[in-house]
């Protein structure tokens, strides 16, 4: 059975579970972010708001979700120990061997993220949480990669805002200015130009850079409606280079990320000809 979801269902399910704030989800965006990384691995989009929590701006799977996904893999956790001063759990799959994972109340303490509450609560579910993680991780990777428990995000250090002051308004996309190129550097470039508009050291600067472009394009008073399809898709078609490199999950997140900026994921399709052939000689540029 096939678990695609067509974007403008994907679109009405986000709302609907951002509005009911039954889920955590505290936009429409957040929500079908994480919805299209559940399609993006064959599940049913639906399935974000059972197994996600967005803390800190960050997708987390939920522990059980990801013991879950361990154990249907073929995955096997033994608890050797499971007190509020330790977890111990050992992890076992065919193709990973085997590892004994602890977690005690004190490594937590040395490591300075026992002092909130939910540790104080809490102290063996939290414990649990970061034994399944590193034990799962560790042992079979391909059910977790790029996820952390939802326990890990929260002793996350939050993501700082850097004031940059008042910004002057720029409509349209600048012209480019020669940019030196680092070796391995992301490279973003805009449409009619063959050298790099900016570089990036990292995917997320990359995504960050982009997304500003899409958005200043999306706002701009400037364009039509059509206008601004076929200027995000000029943008779309000269990063391809760059974006086909992407692994799935950064591709997922550019995704969700032209979402919140405002851009479409998928321009609309230009409007047929005439049937009477009138402008089928014209050139086309």
């Amino acid at each position: 059975m096939s678990n695609i979801v067509p974007l403008a269902d994907i679109q009405k399910m986000a709302e609907v579970a951002a509005t009911s704030k039954m889920f955590g989800f505290k936009n429409p965006q957040e929500a079908m972010a994480i919805m299209l990384l559940c399609q993006a691995e064959n599940l049913h989009p639906a399935i974000a708001m059972r197994d996600f929590h967005v803390i800190q701006g960050r997708p987390a799977l939920k522990a059980d979700a990801m013991l879950a996904r361990f154990q249907q893999a073929g995955g096997k956790v033994e608890w050797k120990v499971y007190t509020d001063a330790e977890v111990t759990g050992v992890f076992s799959h065919p193709q990973g061997g085997s590892l004994e994972v602890t977690w005690t109340l004190a490594q937590a303490k040395s490591i300075g993220i026992a002092g909130k509450d939910n540790w104080k609560n809490y102290p063996r579910a939290m414990l649990r949480a970061r034994c399944l993680s590193e034990g799962i991780r560790a042992v079979y990777p391909g059910c977790v990669v790029g996820v952390y428990t939802p326990e890990e995000v929260q002793d996350f250090e939050p993501r700082k805002t850097v004031d940059m002051g008042t910004a002057e308004r720029v409509d349209e996309v600048p012209e480019v200015v020669g940019v030196e190129v680092a070796d391995g550097a992301f490279d973003l470039f805009i449409p009619g130009s063959d050298k790099p508009y900016a570089s990036y050291h990292t995917t997320d600067e990359w995504i960050e850079g982009y997304c500003s472009l899409v958005h200043r394009i999306s706002v701009s008073p400037k364009f039509s409606d059509e206008e601004k399809a076929e200027k995000l898709e000029a943008l779309r078609s000269a990063n391809i280079i760059v974006t086909v490199e992407f692994d799935s999950f950064t591709k997922i997140k550019l995704k969700g990320e032209i979402v919140k900026a405002g851009g479409s994921i998928t321009p609309p399709k230009p409007e047929p000809l005439p049937p009477n052939g009138s402008e089928l000689n014209e050139p086309v540029f």
